[in-house]
């Protein structure tokens, strides 16, 4: 799944890696989705919003990974869409080799956000 700020992009493959799902989707269909679909494996780029999505995702019984940017960016073939980096995304969370973010709790979310406005503060005061 592609996060952006408005439109999600799903790109859904089987085991063998043939498409079955692509679809754009607003904020508030995504988890409407995820209750339809039976558990599986989805993947995200790693962002602040991805642990949020991540944490909701999961509790409706699928099991979710994040990636880093810099590792999924090898997987795209085409031109920088939303489509394509769905589809790249998907391929690289599947490699074995690949290493994943650990999902953020909230208060782990919290406690960074704290940090770094302490740090702007210092930065702005000096």
């Amino acid at each position: 799944m592609d996060l952006a700020k408005n439109v999600f992009q799903v790109h859904g493959a089987n085991a063998e890696g043939s498409p079955l799902l692509q679809r754009k989707l607003r904020r508030a269909e995504v988890l409407g989705l995820f209750e339809k679909l039976s558990p599986c494996l989805v993947g995200m780029e790693a962002c602040g919003g991805s642990h949020y999505w991540a944490r909701k995702i999961a509790e409706l019984g699928h099991e979710v990974r994040l990636i880093p940017p810099a590792y999924a960016k090898p997987f795209i073939k085409r031109g920088k869409t939303d489509a394509a980096d769905a589809e790249g995304i998907c391929e690289a969370v599947v490699r074995k080799t690949m290493r994943f973010v650990p999902i953020k709790t909230a208060d782990q979310q919290g406690a960074t956000m704290v940090m770094k406005t302490r740090e702007l503060l210092v930065r702005q005061q000096t």
